[in-house]
């Protein structure tokens, strides 16, 4: 199984990134091999549709679970189509919310917002 978190850095210490599709970096985990990999989004910098693209980024590297504060409603249906969970991160680094996932303490993330729709960097 893989899981995905949007993060600020390439770092395990990082922050989770509060916005889904603007996030610099996805950390990509796959815990049948327990290890990770950071790769860059290139939505990030997408004048618009930023969030449904980066939606099929997380999709197209087969990721079963993410882990977001936020998620729009056209990222999150994209993840309803190729039956991704979403959960609702905590406060903390990657790793922290990579451990709370798999302790069984983090929730599933149910609301979701209309989008930041051509606002860059929400």
């Amino acid at each position: 199984m893989k899981i995905t978190i949007p993060t600020d850095e390439n770092s395990l210490e990082s922050d989770v990134c509060m916005s889904f599709g603007r996030a610099p970096y996805f950390y990509i985990y796959d815990t049948v091999a327990q290890k990770g990999e950071f790769i860059i989004n290139d939505a990030a910098t997408s004048p618009g549709g930023a969030g449904i693209k980066a939606a099929q980024i997380v999709v197209d590297n087969q990721t079963d679970v993410l882990i977001t504060p936020r998620c729009g409603e056209n990222a999150a249906d994209v993840f309803k189509a190729a039956k991704v969970q979403i959960f609702k991160s905590t406060v903390g680094s990657v790793q922290e919310n990579v451990s709370a996932y798999n302790d069984g303490k983090l929730g599933a993330l149910d609301k979701f917002h209309a989008g930041f729709h051509g606002i860059g960097g929400q």
